[in-house]
């Protein structure tokens, strides 16, 4: 196989690499998705990224990489954001990641675009971390998670509760990312977050992920998921179920990996390459 950072796959007259744009329905939206389809009959595993809030960077390099490496990427916006229908909410993100794997399991979606729905991953960054690994550890039939600068919202939530000036910045900070979403505000944004509370707290999730391969990256020089709050907490409590196969690293960069894309990318493909 050519390697994926310097070189596109040979041409297959047969069955061409192809990038369709998909629509999937949710909550009576219909979101919006672009897939990149490998060369090659297949049937290909199959990786969706879940972007993060409200969406700046969306892992598009990361699709195409994985693409020339062989797998099927699905990249989609949630409701009430980016121009889709419908109104943003955490909730809402939730529902329509799991919309979205029931969508790509759809057995005319699969043989149309040479998909394996029994080989499914999510990737997630941020926001979307955190829901790669709400969904996985909602779904076992989920192959793999890989959640990069997850954001722990159950633990967000309980330093809201204790401490005012701390939820007056979150509800000023999300006020501030509002521009591509619809249909919320900071302090909505905040109050559902501390409805859910410890439900939505990562660490909880170690039971139901602890036979499933889990990718978790940090990031060091990271203000919006700093390390000691957000990711080294749930390595621990992933180690001590224990997760069984369980990888993570911390790389030294900022919130979107600003420069370390290329090896979050190789970070990934490793990750995937030990799957069976």
């Amino acid at each position: 196989m050519a390697d994926p950072f310097a070189a596109d796959p040979p041409r297959d007259p047969d069955f061409p690499a192809t990038t369709p744009a998909l629509t999937f329905h949710s909550g009576g939206a219909t979101l919006l998705g672009v897939l990149h389809v490998p060369a090659g009959r297949g049937p290909h595993p199959a990786v969706v990224f879940l972007h993060g809030f409200p969406g700046n960077e969306r892992n598009f390099d990361l699709a195409q990489v994985l693409r020339r490496a062989g797998y099927a990427s699905l990249v989609f916006h949630y409701r009430g954001s980016w121009g889709v229908g419908g109104s943003w909410s955490w909730g809402h993100v939730l529902e329509d990641a799991a919309a979205v794997v029931a969508g790509l399991r759809d057995q005319d979606l699969a043989a149309a675009h040479r998909l394996d729905p029994r080989r499914l991953v999510l990737i997630g960054h941020s926001l979307g971390g955190f829901a790669a690994l709400m969904t996985a550890a909602a779904d076992p039939s989920i192959a793999a998670v890989a959640s990069v600068a997850g954001f722990d919202f159950g633990t967000v939530a309980a330093l809201c509760r204790a401490d005012p000036s701390v939820r007056k910045n979150y509800v000023e900070a999300f006020n501030g990312e509002l521009g591509p979403l619809r249909g919320t505000s900071g302090e909505a944004l905040v109050d559902e977050m501390e409805t859910a509370g410890e439900s939505w707290r990562l660490a909880g999730l170690a039971p139901r992920l602890a036979d499933r391969p889990v990718l978790l990256v940090g990031t060091s020089l990271d203000i919006v998921t700093p390390c000691d709050v957000h990711h080294e907490p749930v390595v621990a409590a992933y180690q001590a179920q224990p997760v069984k196969h369980l990888e993570h690293h911390v790389f030294p960069t900022d919130h979107a990996l600003s420069d370390h894309r290329v090896t979050l990318a190789r970070t990934l493909l490793d990750f995937l390459a030990r799957r069976p």
